[in-house]
């Protein structure tokens, strides 16, 4: 499993279409294969500052719905909003327990 983060920074007075269309996008994101799961942060200080923290099966999987998604309709939509080139992190889980406090 991989933790995939998206940053959007969206242009000043496209705060409410880009909400709407990277809610679009995560809805549709549901129900492909792979997908397990996501959260939509939005900045209380900075409406136009989305964050994504979306749980894929794989990072291979999640990497082949980034190339194949780039065209679809609600993203080619989103990219004119954008202030800048949306970012992408992938994460791993540490799976080692943590020696905090020993």
């Amino acid at each position: 499993m991989v933790t995939v983060v998206w940053e959007t920074r969206l242009k000043a007075g496209a705060e409410d279409e880009g909400l709407r269309l990277t809610r679009q996008i995560w809805a549709e994101m549901t129900q492909k294969a792979g997908y397990l799961s996501h959260t939509l942060l939005v900045d209380e200080d900075s409406p136009g500052h989305l964050l994504v923290v979306s749980k894929w099966s794989s990072r291979q999987i999640a990497d082949a719905l980034r190339d194949t998604y780039a065209r679809a309709e609600p993203v080619l939509r989103l990219v004119p909003l954008l202030e800048r080139p949306r970012n992408r992190w992938v994460f791993f889980e540490d799976s080692e327990p943590s020696s905090a406090g020993n």
